[in-house]
């Protein structure tokens, strides 16, 4: 952390590694999902030390203070001093894993409308409705030009 007042929001999310590139901060910034200070910001806005940003990774939203500014992205012990999350952000993530440990998951719901692989006779019974389909089909329906 160097001596600089202010810096660009993108460049700072990416140094403090919310983003992996500053493109991809740039186009969160863009789609509303990051604000300063309670208000919506530009990727070109400059930030100082004390501003509170609100920002969503996915799902998961998160509050954070900027603690400090950096000049270069860093290793990760680094990028974590440069914020502080909220202890209200942190709740508020920990009640969401919380809900998505409960939530059932979907797979059982298709799994429960078809159980399993289906048995040997199971097996029989659609090759003979494909069979007898496919023979009635070609009676109604010939293409053949010997008739």
């Amino acid at each position: 952390m160097s001596e600089i007042e202010s810096m660009r929001l993108d460049k700072w999310l990416w140094c403090a590694r919310f983003y992996k590139t500053r493109s991809l901060a740039v186009e969160e910034i863009g789609r509303g999902r990051v604000t300063v200070n309670g208000s919506n910001a530009k990727a070109s806005r400059e930030i100082r030390v004390g501003d509170r940003i609100h920002l969503k990774q996915g799902n998961i939203p998160k509050e954070v203070l900027v603690r400090g500014l950096s000049g270069m992205r860093g290793p990760a012990p680094v990028a974590q001093q440069l914020y502080e999350e909220t202890a209200q952000s942190i709740a508020t993530r920990g009640q969401l894993a919380e809900q998505r440990r409960l939530a059932p998951e979907p797979a059982e719901a298709l799994a429960a409308l078809h159980a399993g692989r289906p048995t040997k006779r199971d097996r029989r019974e659609i090759d003979r409705a494909r069979q007898d389909n496919s023979e009635r089909w070609g009676d109604r329906w010939s293409a053949s030009i010997d008739d």
